[in-house]
C-alpha cells in the first residue's frame, strides 16, 4: 500500500518523550499535565490551556540508576520512566499526576518527587498522588470523583488558574471524544479481510494521541482518516490475524515485530491502546448529574485494568477480550506482560487460560522487556512458532 502521508511524522513524534508538539504547545504558553496511568480521566487534564501527556520512555537503554532506587524486582516500565526522569527527559512537565494503579508506578512517581526530577526552578510545579478504586461500583465512582477534585482540578485551578467548571470539562470531553472517534473509525478498517491499514500504523497513530497535545494532532488525524478511507489495499495475504492483550505497549516496535512475522495485529486491549482507552465518553447534558461524575463513572465502569478486583470485572475482562477478538475476526491472541508487572502477571495467567479453555482461542502467553529490541530474536521465534501452530490448526480444520 502507498505510505501514509503523515506516518513518518507520527513516528518521529514517538522518538522522544519531549516531542515537537509538546515544545510547540509549551511555546504557546500552555501547561503540560504529565500523568502515569490509564485510570486517570484524561479530559480533566485538558482543561483550558492545560494539555495532558502520558509519560513513556522511548528508546530506553540502561536503567541502572533507577534500579538502584527501586531494585531489579520491580517492573521495567516503572524503572524506565524513573531513569528517563532522572536524565531530565520529562523536564517539559508543569506537574505530575500519578495514581496507585499499581505500587510499582506509584514508587516510580514517589522517587521522581523525592529526587526533584521535574520541579527544579518551577515555583508552581506540583506532584499529586491519587487513590484509584478497587471495585467498579457507585462507591468507586464517588471515590474517583473526590480524588479528581482534590488531586487534579483543585491544584490546576490554584496553581495555574485553570477553569475547572462543568462547561470547561464538557468542552474537554468533546475534544477527547473527537480524537476517540477518529481512532475508532481507523480501527474499523482493521476488520476488513484485506485491511487498508496495518496494525503497526494504527498503533503509531493511537500512541501519539496519548503522548502529544491532542489539539495539535486533530488536523493530521482527520486527514489520515480520509486518506485511509480512500486507500487501496495491497492484497497482502497475512498468515494469521491476532489480537494483542496485556500491559503497557508504548513500544510500537513490538507490534511491528509481530507483523514482520506475517501476522496481522487486528485488535488490541492493552494500556496505551484503543480498547477501552479510545472509547468516547457518553455524556448526558440533561442529566441532573454533573459532568465530572459522568466522566468518572465512564472510567470506573469501562476501565479494564486488573486493579479492578470485583468478580464481575475479573470475568468481564476476559469476555471483553473474547467479544473484541470475535468482532475483529482474530485467529489467536497474544497475551503479553512487561517483565515483573505484578497486576498483569496474575491477569495474564488467568486470562490466557480462560481464553484458551473457555473461549477456544489459541493463546501465546509471554512476558517481555520494556524495550523489545533487547529480546527481539527470542520474541520473533515465539511469535513465528505460534503462527505456525495456528496455520496447522487451520489445515486440520480446528481453527475458530
Amino acid at each position: 500500500m502507498k505510505d501514509l502521508k503523515y506516518l513518518l511524522y507520527f513516528e518521529n513524534l514517538l522518538q522522544n518523550a519531549n516531542n515537537e508538539l509538546i515544545e510547540q504547545a509549551k511555546a504557546e504558553g500552555n501547561i503540560c499535565a504529565a500523568f502515569t496511568c490509564e485510570n486517570l480521566p484524561e479530559p480533566l487534564m485538558n482543561l483550558g490551556n492545560a494539555f495532558s501527556v502520558r509519560l513513556f520512555a522511548p528508546n530506553s537503554g540502561s536503567v541502572d540508576i533507577a534500579t538502584y532506587y527501586m531494585t531489579n524486582l520491580l517492573c521495567e516500565t516503572s524503572r524506565a520512566l524513573l531513569e528517563r526522569a532522572i536524565e531530565g527527559g520529562f523536564n517539559f512537565a508543569d506537574c505530575l499526576i500519578a495514581a496507585d494503579g499499581c505500587t510499582m508506578m506509584n514508587r516510580a512517581a514517589e522517587n521522581m518527587e523525592l529526587l526533584h526530577t521535574m520541579d527544579e526552578g518551577k515555583k508552581k510545579f506540583f506532584y499529586e498522588f491519587m487513590e484509584i478504586p478497587l471495585k467498579a461500583d457507585e462507591n468507586g465512582v464517588e471515590l474517583l470523583v473526590l480524588q479528581c477534585k482534590n488531586h487534579i482540578l483543585k491544584p490546576l485551578k490554584e496553581k495555574y488558574g485553570i477553569d475547572v467548571s462543568d462547561e470547561a470539562i464538557l468542552k474537554a470531553v468533546e475534544e477527547h471524544n473527537h480524537v476517540c472517534r477518529l481512532i475508532r473509525e481507523l480501527s474499523e478498517f482493521r476488520k476488513e479481510e484485506d485491511p487498508r491499514i496495518t496494525g503497526y500504523e494504527f498503533a503509531v497513530l493511537t500512541l501519539a494521541t496519548y503522548v502529544c497535545p491532542k489539539h495539535l494532532l486533530i488536523d493530521k488525524l482527520e486527514e489520515t482518516v480520509e486518506e485511509v478511507r480512500n486507500r487501496e489495499p495491497d492484497g497482502k495475504k497475512w498468515r494469521a490475524r491476532v489480537m494483542v492483550v496485556g500491559s503497557e505497549v508504548d513500544d510500537v516496535a513490538f507490534i511491528k515485530l509481530i507483523e514482520d512475522c506475517g501476522t496481522y495485529v487486528c485488535a488490541d486491549r492493552f494500556c496505551f491502546g484503543s480498547f477501552p482507552g479510545r472509547m468516547p465518553i457518553e455524556i448526558d447534558e440533561n442529566s441532573d448529574e454533573d459532568i465530572l461524575t459522568q466522566v468518572c463513572r465512564h472510567y470506573v465502569y469501562w476501565g479494564m485494568c486488573p486493579r479492578m478486583m470485583n468478580m464481575e470485572k475479573v470475568y468481564g475482562r476476559k469476555k471483553y477480550v473474547n467479544d473484541i477478538a470475535k468482532e475483529y475476526n482474530a485467529d489467536g491472541i497474544i497475551y503479553e506482560q512487561v517483565k515483573f508487572c505484578d497486576p498483569w502477571a496474575y491477569e495474564r495467567m488467568l486470562g490466557s487460560h480462560m481464553l484458551r479453555e473457555d473461549y477456544g482461542f489459541p493463546v501465546l502467553s509471554v512476558d517481555r522487556p520494556y524495550n523489545i529490541a533487547s529480546a527481539a530474536g527470542q520474541m520473533r521465534t515465539r511469535v513465528q512458532a505460534f503462527v505456525e501452530s495456528i496455520e496447522i490448526k487451520k489445515l486440520q480444520g480446528g481453527a475458530k
